[in-house]
């Protein structure tokens, strides 16, 4: 193995076949070709398979596919690029964990226009906005993929307003009803308990404004329901709805909701609904179960991740959170222990 195999070339590859996305089976294909591709080079993935009997050859449909633990990349170095240097890496919140996750990035120009290409395909350009963000607790943490991702968009973004803001709620109002003055689209990203401090502190009218709400109180507010939290944003701050990002660090894809909790994937993404306890059993619509992603963006890690997060499916093929997976619910994530 040589860095030309981790360099720009396969990362421009694959980016193409991505792009070259055009139905199920073009999508089902390229999973095929993932997991082959990181059953022979991913260390971590090929041993989780190898114990579970999984049989990658044999593969016709994703009941077959084999899920990764997310919990492995608080444990293991998970990359199929195990003889080099990344280039940089994601660590999770860590709210309620002292070990974070950690996953690793080997082209960083990669990742960006992934999560540019997520975006696009439910909004507009991003030149279009002013992305004004609130998210103090995640600049403070360090190798945040949502402060990567958004610091892009604000250098990628046309307007003056864009920036993150800290805890300088004051100035926050100001950008806000600058943007609103001079008709500029505009997203909020906020942390959860910074919008509420938002809200409770400045009653204002940001009806045409898009409010991404994510990461919960991390221990600095009692917690809440999200329908508790919304309900105050929405009345508080004059909006019909709350959106929301569905991403972490272990994934380089990002879901995304324009508001009821109902988020839909983009085109290198998929959820399967699994039975808390049988690995191998999908579940149908309206079932609810465990959430486990295909993210092909994660071709020099491990595209196919089992969260710890309770959802369910739609009858659009959308799909709803419900909740948190307690991680002894999960049969057999101790085998690599």
């Amino acid at each position: 193995m040589n860095n030309f195999e981790a360099g720009d070339k396969f990362f421009y590859d694959w980016t193409q076949k991505i792009e070259n996305i055009k139905n199920e089976k073009d999508f089902f294909n390229l999973c095929l070709e993932a997991l082959r591709f990181q059953y022979e080079r991913c260390e971590v993935f090929q041993r989780w398979c190898n114990l579970l009997n999984y049989k990658i050859e044999s593969i016709t449909n994703y009941n077959e596919i084999p899920f990764l633990p997310i919990s492995f990349f608080k444990t293991h170095r998970v990359t199929c690029f195990d003889n080099l240097q990344e280039e940089d890496y994601f660590l999770s919140s860590g709210t309620g964990s002292l070990i974070r996750s950690k996953h690793l990035v080997y082209n960083k120009d990669f990742y960006l226009e992934n999560t540019v290409s997520c975006f696009s395909q439910f909004f507009s350009d991003l030149e279009d906005y002013s992305f004004i963000c609130l998210l103090p607790n995640y600049i403070e943490q360090g190798h945040s993929s949502l402060i990567c991702m958004t610091d892009y968009f604000i250098r990628k973004s046309k307007h003056k307003t864009s920036g993150f803001y800290s805890h300088d709620l004051q100035s926050v109002i100001a950008a806000l009803e600058y943007n609103k003055e001079h008709n500029i689209k505009t997203i909020l990203f906020g942390v959860t308990y910074a919008l509420l401090d938002l809200a409770e502190n400045y009653e204002t009218n940001l009806k045409d404004t898009v409010i991404f709400e994510t990461g919960g109180m991390k221990g600095r507010r009692k917690e809440m329901t999200k329908e508790e939290v919304h309900k105050i944003l929405k009345k508080r701050l004059n909006v019909q709805n709350i959106a929301s990002e569905y991403g972490m660090c272990e994934l380089f894809s990002q879901a995304y909701s324009r508001g009821g909790g109902v988020f839909k994937t983009p085109k290198q993404m998929k959820t399967i609904i699994k039975e808390v306890n049988d690995y191998r059993h999908s579940l149908p619509q309206k079932r609810t179960g465990v959430i486990n992603i295909i993210d092909l963006a994660n071709i020099s890690t491990c595209c196919f991740i089992q969260t710890q997060d309770l959802g369910k499916k739609t009858e659009d093929g959308d799909f709803e959170i419900m909740g948190r997976l307690d991680y002894s619910d999960i049969r057999g994530c101790n085998l690599m222990y």
